[in-house]
C-alpha cells in the first residue's frame, strides 16, 4: 500500500468494484472503446479522482484537456442545475434561447481578431472543423484545404484525413476525403523547416488560387505539444493574404486557457480569420464553436450549418461559467503558474535520465519527448508508455502523445495545487527511475 497525501492505492488495480464493471465493459461495450486507465471513476473534485474502490489519483489528463476550471467547478455544478429547472431542449433553430446567444456574444468579446466576429455552435472538435471549412468553402468558392504534418483533427470522415497519424485514426477507414494537402511543419526538436519550403511544398501540391482554407493547430496537440517558431504562424498569415483564402486556427486542445492566453495564437502577434474551440470550453460537456470574422461566418445560406444538439442549453451555461472562472479567478496566470512548475520538473527529469531528449510547452500545455539516445533521437515509445503506466499505478494519470507515442504531456486543470504538482511530479521521478532501472 502506498499513502500520501492526495493520492492512495489501497487495492491492486482494478479494484474487485472496477473489475467487475470492466468485466461488463468488455463484454457489452465495443472494443475499439479502450479505456487508459485500469479502474471505474466513482467521484471527482478539482484534479483528483477516486475510483470505486476508494483509490485516489492526480488527474494529469484533464479529461483529455476538458477541465480547465477542475472537475465540478461549484459554478458550473450550479448553473446546469439552474439550467434543468428551466428548460433541457428545443434546438436552436426550432426555438432559440438566450444562453446561446450569451455565449455566442461572451466568446467573440475574448476572441482576439479585430473588427465583427460571429460564432456558431456545435457538438465536438471534429465538428467545429468540419464545418469551419465548409464556412470556408462557402466563403471562398473553392474546395482545397491545407494541413500540417503531426496534425489532430478529429475523427470524422473529413477531419481524419486532416488529422496526420495513420494508427489508430485512420487504420481500416479508408478511401478518405479528396482535396486535402500536407504541408511540412518546424519540429523544432527534430526537423528545420524554412517558410521557403513550405511555400515551396503548398505550390508543388495544389494550385493555390484553389484553396479554400488552411487549418493549422497553432500549438500541436495530439502530435506532440510541439510550439512553433514565433515566425510561422504569421508566416501563415502572409501566405493566406497572398493566395486569397482562409486562415483557421484549431484551438480546440490549445483554447480556453490551456497556454496561459484565452488563445495560443495571441502568443504570436498574429490573428485568423476563423478560430475552432471545444474541450474545456463547457467544462467537458459536448460543446465546440467557430468563430472568426462576421463576414466569412454569414457566408453559408440559411440552414447550412447547424444540428439538433448543437450549442444545447446545458453545454452553453456551461460554458458561460467556464470563461467568468477563467477572468474572475484569474486562471489565465494560474495556467502560466502551473506549467511553469510541471516545465521545471520536466527539466529536472532531464538533467537526471538521458531518456529525456525534449521538454517544451506553452503555458500548462507542456510535454517531454523520450528517445533511446540523444544523439539519434530514436522514439522511446515503450519506455514512454512503461512509465505512464508505473506511474499511473502509483497514483498519478499522465497521457502520452505524439505520432511515435513517445511523448508524456499534461492536460492538468488549472485548479491543480502545487502540492497536488509535487506529489504526481514526484510519482512520475519514481517511476522514471524503477522503469530505467530494469531497462
Amino acid at each position: 500500500m502506498v499513502e500520501r497525501k492526495s493520492t492512495r492505492i489501497q487495492t491492486a488495480l482494478p479494484g474487485p468494484k472496477s473489475a467487475a464493471v470492466l468485466a461488463r465493459k468488455a463484454k457489452y461495450v465495443a472494443a475499439p472503446l479502450e479505456a487508459y486507465a485500469p479502474f471505474v471513476i466513482r467521484s471527482s473534485e478539482g484534479a483528483i479522482i477516486e475510483d470505486l474502490d476508494g483509490n485516489r489519483f492526480i488527474d494529469f489528463t484533464g479529461g483529455w484537456g476538458c477541465l480547465a476550471v477542475g472537475q465540478r467547478h461549484a459554478r458550473i455544478v450550479k448553473a446546469l442545475r439552474d439550467q434543468m429547472d428551466d428548460f433541457l431542449h428545443t434546438d436552436f433553430t426550432a426555438v432559440p434561447y438566450a444562453p446561446l446567444v450569451d455565449l455566442a456574444e461572451l466568446l467573440c468579446k475574448h476572441t482576439a481578431i479585430a473588427g465583427e466576429k460571429k460564432a456558431a455552435f456545435f457538438n465536438s472538435g471534429a465538428e467545429a472543423i468540419e464545418n469551419a471549412v465548409k464556412i470556408a468553402r462557402a466563403y471562398t468558392k473553392r474546395k482545397s484545404v491545407l494541413v500540417f504534418e503531426n496534425a489532430f483533427h478529429g475523427r470524422t470522415l473529413l477531419t481524419m484525413t486532416m488529422t496526420h497519424k495513420a494508427k489508430p485514426y485512420k487504420t481500416g477507414f479508408g478511401p478518405f476525403a479528396s482535396d486535402v494537402y500536407r504541408l511540412p511543419y518546424p519540429y523544432e526538436y527534430r526537423k528545420h523547416v524554412t517558410p521557403e519550403e513550405i511555400e515551396s511544398s503548398l505550390l508543388s501540391l495544389v494550385d493555390p488560387t484553389e484553396v479554400a482554407v488552411m487549418v493549422v493547430e497553432p500549438v500541436i496537440g495530439e502530435g506532440g505539444f510541439l510550439v512553433p517558431p514565433a515566425w510561422f504562424l504569421p508566416f501563415l498569415r502572409a501566405l493566406a493574404d497572398k493566395y486569397g483564402f482562409v486562415l483557421a486556427f484549431d484551438e480546440v486542445q490549445s483554447g480556453i486557457g490551456r497556454t496561459g492566453k484565452f488563445f495560443a495564437f495571441e502568443h504570436f502577434a498574429v490573428e485568423p480569420d476563423l478560430v475552432c474551440v471545444a474541450k474545456s470550453l463547457a467544462s467537458g460537456l459536448p460543446l465546440s464553436g467557430v468563430v472568426g470574422r462576421a463576414k466569412i461566418m454569414d457566408a453559408p445560406i440559411p440552414s447550412a450549418i447547424g444540428g439538433t444538439y448543437a450549442g444545447n442549453p446545458l453545454a452553453c451555461r456551461a460554458a458561460i461559467e467556464v470563461i467568468h472562472i477563467l477572468d474572475e479567478e484569474d486562471l489565465l496566470s494560474r495556467a502560466t503558474h502551473v506549467g511553469n512548475r510541471i516545465k521545471a520538473r520536466f527539466q529536472r527529469l532531464a538533467d537526471r535520465f538521458d531518456v529525456v531528449g525534449d521538454v517544451r510547452g506553452l503555458g500548462a500545455m507542456v510535454a517531454i519527448e523520450l528517445v533511446k539516445d540523444r544523439v539519434t533521437k530514436e522514439p522511446a515509445k515503450e519506455i514512454a508508455g512503461r512509465i505512464a503506466q508505473t506511474a499511473l499505478a502509483n497514483g498519478a494519470i499522465f497521457p502520452t502523445a505524439g505520432l511515435q507515442g513517445n511523448v508524456l504531456r499534461v492536460l492538468v486543470s488549472f485548479v491543480i495545487t502545487d502540492q497536488q504538482i509535487d506529489e504526481g511530479m514526484d510519482i512520475l521521478e519514481d517511476a522514471f527511475a524503477e522503469v530505467l532501472s530494469k531497462a
